[in-house]
């Protein structure tokens, strides 16, 4: 399994989680779990995909995500589900 890390957060406005998850669906990337809220007007979200079987290879999906993030005016970060959990231990 390829799982990969994704966040997103900005101002909340409609459409941020269709984007992400048209452009998810459209490279065969699975979401395995998400978890989003919104707080005060802003809006985060991360999800867990299994990338296994898309089109695109990791750095494609990365960049093509941060480039939908600035076209949606949010953040987006893709990472490796092993570099995720290595920065985050300690």
């Amino acid at each position: 399994m390829n799982r990969t890390i994704i966040s997103v957060i900005g101002k909340d406005h409609v459409g941020i989680m269709a984007g992400i998850c048209n452009y998810l669906a459209a490279h065969n990337i699975n979401i395995l779990d998400v978890n989003q809220s919104i707080s005060q007007g802003f809006f985060h979200m991360i999800m867990i995909v299994d990338a296994t079987g898309s089109d695109r290879e990791f750095s494609g999906v990365a960049g093509d995500l941060e480039e939908l993030g600035k076209e949606m005016s949010v953040q987006i970060k893709v990472q490796r589900e092993e570099i995720f959990d290595l920065m985050h231990k300690i």
